[in-house]
């Protein structure tokens, strides 16, 4: 299961992880944020060993939201060193993530 990242464990788990982090930003009552969701899931159990991946509830979490400017949920960022390296805003294809992931490992 995707790991679940909160404003007091996102520094060390994501920042300070030495690998790629993907961040799902979402919400509970975000339609297209159910879709992306299950594809998350999927690249973590896919990539979960090399690839720090989890997921940021924007309600429950608003420190990390506004300090990376999440306006728009679902927002997908690519997190390496501590830099933001890439990221997708709005519900997209598993394969679009995965290309992501490869460009940035």
């Amino acid at each position: 299961m995707a790991l679940e990242f909160t404003d007091s464990n996102f520094e060390e788990v994501v920042l300070d992880s030495g690998k790629l982090a993907v961040v799902d930003f979402w919400a509970p009552w975000c339609g297209p944020c159910r879709m992306v969701g299950p594809i998350i899931e999927e690249l973590y159990n896919e990539h979960g060993e090399d690839v720090v991946i989890g997921k940021v509830n924007v309600d429950e979490n608003p420190t990390i939201s506004m300090k990376y400017r999440v306006r728009n949920i679902p927002t997908v960022l690519f997190i390496k060193d501590g830099k933001l390296v890439d990221k997708i805003v709005g519900a997209a294809s598993k394969a679009a993530y995965a290309e992501k992931i490869t460009a940035n490992v």
